[in-house]
């Protein structure tokens, strides 16, 4: 699986662009489904990322993008739940968890925030 091209609103993995959210499962890529994740909205002032979704955990190491600017929160919640299933949580601006989905050799996952 490869990124060829991320810009704000839009990534391309293996040819193929996308304009929403997505999610790399074991070589899947999906649309990620935030509706779980939207009564935590106000809270955060964005929709975070919860434990309400169905994040990829079957994984060494799960790579959140969180955005071009670093705006996607994180749940605290979604912080215990690697740390329970022994899963590496990486989380940081979506630039820098292409690079690192780039060079990583341990089964990893992600779920790429493509906005702010």
């Amino acid at each position: 699986m490869r990124v060829d091209r991320f810009s704000f609103g839009s990534i391309r993995i293996d040819g193929t662009t996308y304009e929403n959210d997505v999610v790399l499962d074991r070589g899947t890529v999906s649309k990620r489904k935030k509706k779980a994740s939207k009564p935590f909205r106000d809270r955060y002032g964005h929709t975070p990322l919860s434990t309400e979704e169905n994040i990829p955990w079957k994984c060494a190491t799960l790579v959140v993008g969180t955005g071009a600017e670093g705006s996607l929160p994180v749940m605290p919640e979604v912080e215990r739940e690697a740390r329970r299933r022994g899963v590496e949580l990486v989380a940081v601006p979506t630039e820098k968890a292409i690079a690192l989905l780039k060079k990583t050799a341990k089964p990893t996952n992600a779920v790429l925030h493509i906005t702010c």
